[in-house]
């Protein structure tokens, strides 16, 4: 697993050089979000593709 400065120097390589403040905050903030909703995901459980389109599909009629 990469420690955090690893990551956001990863991220800074793969942004043009014409890239604001703003976008960086963006990319790390989604980073995050995704990170915090697979941690949940791994603790509290996920339905998969087909639960989930099943549950929608109910929903919707």
């Amino acid at each position: 697993m990469s420690t955090a400065k690893e990551e956001v120097e990863s991220l800074l390589h793969k942004l043009p050089d014409s890239c604001s403040i703003e976008d960086i905050q963006y990319h790390l903030y989604v980073i995050e979000k995704v990170r915090h909703g697979l941690d949940a995901a791994d603790q509290q459980g996920a339905v998969t593709q087909e639960e989930a389109e099943e549950r929608l599909g109910e929903w919707l009629k």
